[in-house]
């Protein structure tokens, strides 16, 4: 399938700079680009590959400025990085395979309520009194348990587990090899051992989120945990036991958030962050990776390290780890030269 450049920017409400008839049959990072493919520039530190790319397009933003001529096309729109990414998703929704009916063998309970044009893959499992809502994909080796509810076009994929009673919402994606709904990691001390804390509740992801790979979301103790609407996971991401995560909050991958923390709204979290339990954070917050939380957050905050603190003030304080070793050569030179001078007296 092929377009040419002036549909594309005229698609994307862009201005073309260039050869507006030339033709696009794929896309590319510009690092890496090919004749006949489109690829984008958001980053500036990547501007220098926009004069040797062969890429024959190029998306940028409505204030690039060139330092000197390139051969590719351009197409100038407000974002290129929101660009690319309505383009993409249009892109797939093209290319990407469209699985139908329910494949054979696999297991449907009885009283399971289907939508209208459901897929369920090979191997699947959708347990007694299950709501499957319309346009629902569920993919191969897929469990959904009793009393779960699935929303309008939502996405299981292959070997995704989803405990009983658990709400999925509408326009969700949970991809291949997550976990929703396992019990919340509850043990109560009896002498030299532990005893199990029943997990009667559940997990409830709203509308419009995603959920990557291998992430596990437990059930709650009581009542439920809960993913409110746009969320996005990561892969390997874990949520505990009655964890609320906010609105349109992102998490990168590995991230780790113990039970009954309440997680606000456009939170933005980097790989591999730690959140102990029962604690508080605010609106906006923003963790750099590997950040480590103890206590509550307040909103707009933006913390790294372990334990976190303000990240103006780690990377100052970062300026004075990395020079210890000099300071303490440099303290262990005076105390020698001070013994010296006692000695002298």
């Amino acid at each position: 399938m092929e377009f040419k450049a002036k549909d594309i920017a005229a698609l994307l409400k862009g201005v073309v700079e260039g050869d507006g008839e030339v033709l696009i049959s794929n896309v590319s990072k510009i690092e890496e680009g090919k004749p006949n493919t489109l690829a984008f520039l958001a980053n500036p530190k990547y501007e220098h590959y926009i004069y040797s790319t062969a890429a024959s397009v190029v998306l940028v933003n409505q204030d690039f400025c060139p330092s000197r001529e390139g051969s590719c096309t351009l197409i100038r729109g407000t974002s290129a990085y929101d660009a690319i990414a309505s383009l993409l998703c249009m892109y797939e929704e093209i290319m990407r395979p469209k699985p139908q009916g329910i494949e054979q063998p696999s297991f449907i309970a009885e009283g399971v309520a289907l939508g209208e044009s459901v897929y369920v893959g090979a191997f699947a499992y959708i347990g007694k009194g299950a709501k499957i809502g319309n346009r629902v994909k569920i993919y191969p080796q897929a469990y959904i348990g009793e009393g779960v509810v699935i929303g309008d076009d939502t996405v299981i994929y292959a070997g995704v587990k989803i405990y009983y009673g658990c709400v999925i919402g509408s326009h969700c994606t949970v991809h291949a090899g997550t976990v929703i709904g396992a019990d919340g990691f509850g043990f109560a001390p009896a002498g030299e051992d532990y005893k199990k804390v029943a997990q009667i509740g559940n997990v409830v992801l709203e509308d419009y989120v995603e959920v990557g790979a291998n992430a596990c979301i437990d059930r709650a103790t009581m009542g439920s945990t809960r993913i409110k609407k746009g969320v996005k996971l990561d892969n390997l991401v874990q949520i505990a036991h009655n964890v609320v995560v906010g609105e349109n909050t992102v998490m990168a991958a590995q991230c780790g958030i113990a039970g009954t923390t309440k997680v606000g709204a456009h939170c933005m979290f980097g790989g591999q962050v730690g959140v102990a339990g029962h604690l508080k954070i605010e609106d906006r917050t923003m963790l750099a990776a590997q950040t480590g939380v103890t206590n509550d957050v307040a909103a707009g905050s933006v913390f790294m390290g372990a334990p976190a603190f303000d990240a103006a003030k780690y990377r100052k304080c970062y300026v004075l780890f990395r020079k210890l070793p000099e300071l303490y050569g440099q303290l262990r030179d005076l105390e020698k030269e001070i013994q010296t001078l006692k000695l002298k007296q």
